[in-house]
């Protein structure tokens, strides 16, 4: 039986969680996390607090949780804290994704609703597979990734670490994507691109080198 969770955001990504979550068949969590004071929780999912709250929870006998946070950076830093404090980070998987029998998703990850993932396709830990994109065989999404709605990659693409491929983009087969880079909404990427770069249009083309300022701890 799957187990109960506990989410850690209650914004729009939590809901699309919450809405696979419960079209899966997972019980309903049960708390949500969030540094918002002001936070109403989740459709039938009550605010337990801040995100420190995760310790004591933990302690109480919370085994399991799922971060549903769109920020790629920050998913990989709260996703990893609970992974040392002893939580369970299983996949979630809506039932309209279609994973090949050879293909894995990591620790922390999500497919959401019509997913493909091809053959020998590998995902890291935390990584957002939104709604309808398309991972072919053989390609490597790296940790804390988001492949954006009806994005497609070719088989065989490299994404590196906490990259973005934007919504309705699609990906040469072959390709390398650098870490932490952006792929703008419907770009053809016909060629390689390069860590910490944004590149859009058709083809795509460079319209920023250099690493986006850190993401803040949560709180400040």
């Amino acid at each position: 039986m799957a187990p109960r969770l506990l989410l850690v955001g209650a914004g729009g990504h939590g809901r699309a969680v919450l809405a696979t979550l419960r079209d899966a068949g997972w019980p309903l969590p049960a708390g949500v996390l969030d540094d918002n004071p002001a936070c109403p929780g989740l459709p039938g999912v009550p605010w337990l607090g801040p995100v420190a709250r995760a310790a004591a929870l933990r302690a109480e006998g919370l085994a399991a949780a799922h971060v549903a946070l769109g920020v790629n950076a920050l998913r990989r830093r709260l996703g990893e804290q609970l992974l040392e404090l002893g939580f369970d980070l299983p996949p979630v998987v809506h039932p309209s994704a279609v994973l090949a029998g050879d293909s894995s998703l990591g620790a922390g990850s999500v497919a959401l609703p019509r997913v493909v993932l091809g053959a020998a396709a590998r995902v890291g830990r935390h990584v957002i597979l939104n709604t309808g994109c398309i991972v072919e065989h053989d390609c490597e999404v790296g940790t804390a990734c988001h492949v954006a709605p009806g994005a497609v990659l070719g088989g065989g693409v490299r994404v590196g670490e906490e990259a973005l491929v934007g919504i309705l983009a699609g990906v040469r087969p072959g390709i390398r994507i650098g870490a932490r880079a952006i792929i703008g909404v419907g770009a053809a990427v016909v060629a390689e691109v390069m860590p910490h770069s944004t590149v859009c249009g058709v083809p795509a083309r460079t319209v920023r080198q250099g690493a986006l300022p850190p993401v803040p701890p949560p709180g400040e």
